[in-house]
């Protein structure tokens, strides 16, 4: 019998947690690893909300992160860092730096558009942000309407009372040669979702007659398209250097690219982490330069797609 791929949460050196508010319209996502990790990030929406992203520049200093985490709550779900580096203390992580004798965790982080389109209350994401962390463990990860995606929506050029559920979705396979990766998205797309493999739209606005207008189609909503983000984060247990990481996280966005349309647009957060745990050896002897990064990002971009494509399913089938 075949053997299955791994989960996301299976993979070496990483633990997932997920938690929602109680009306489970927003919620936080977090992405623990067992030490700090290397990590790049690859920002291209036009709208984006991050959290400690400038100094995962290939030229920064200190590119390692104990965490990434992803939220709802545009600006406003950054909070959430400062639960997830309180967890992150209490359990024993962060290091020391200067040889300064107080502990620091570099964490980084994105939040989606879920904002109500009424005037209320907004969610506390620090104690969310808390909660993820302390669930965090191995094994299957949850998708859907959960975590961070649990308000996130798509299909939002006709208007926000046309658009249909986005939501969480992962995917990860192991490599040839030895090794593992996976990939991790919240799916809040300003634009539609297709699927590359057949062409078929599978989420996106809906007609009046309640079926699926694409965004092809020339229509356009009552006013400038909503804010929409897709975030993605990419593990794999390979130590490879930085270099490498931000050849992956570009060709994810071009697998991206071509499940969600439109995408990196003014209105788009979209943003992808790459991070490596660092658990096994590259395949040693590249014929030519690059190799490695290729063809883990081939497969990372293959698996992008799967993902966006797990998230809105799952979110479909909820009631």
């Amino acid at each position: 019998m075949p053997r299955r791929p791994p989960d996301f949460g299976e993979l070496p050196g990483v633990r997932v947690g997920q938690a929602e508010t109680v009306e489970g319209e927003s919620g936080v996502t977090v992405v623990l690893f067992e030490e700090a990790a290397p990590a790049v990030v690859d920002v291209r929406g036009g709208a984006s909300a991050t959290y400690d992203t400038a100094s995962l520049a290939l030229d920064a200093t200190f590119g390692r992160r104990w965490a990434i985490f992803f939220s709802g709550g545009s600006l406003y779900g950054l909070d959430a860092a400062r639960g997830v580096r309180t967890r992150i203390l209490e359990t024993g992580g962060g290091h020391r730096t200067f040889r300064n004798p107080n502990v620091v965790v570099p964490i980084s982080g994105a939040a989606l558009f879920d904002l109500p389109a009424r005037r209320a209350a907004l969610p506390d994401y620090l104690p969310l942000g808390y909660e993820a962390a302390r669930r965090a463990a191995r094994g299957r990860v949850a998708v859907g309407r959960v975590g961070a995606g649990a308000g996130a929506t798509v299909g939002k050029y006709l208007g926000r009372d046309r658009a249909m559920r986005g939501g969480l979705g992962t995917a990860a396979a192991t490599l040839r040669g030895g090794g593992a990766v996976g990939v991790l998205v919240a799916v809040n797309a300003a634009g539609a979702v297709r699927d590359p493999g057949t062409g078929r739209w599978v989420a996106g606005a809906r007609g009046r007659s309640g079926g699926l207008v694409p965004p092809t189609s020339g229509a356009t909503g009552p006013g400038p398209a909503l804010p929409g983000t897709t975030l993605g984060v990419v593990v794999t247990d390979l130590a490879v250097d930085r270099g490498t990481l931000a050849r992956v996280a570009a060709m994810v966005h071009t697998g991206l690219a071509s499940s969600i349309a439109p995408f990196h647009s003014s209105v788009d957060g979209d943003v992808v982490f790459v991070v490596s745990t660092e658990q096994r050896r590259p395949p040693a002897g590249e014929v030519r330069p690059g190799e490695t990064a290729d063809a883990l990002g081939t497969r990372a971009a293959a698996l992008a797609v799967e993902a966006v494509l797990s998230a809105v399913r799952a979110s479909a089938s909820e009631p």
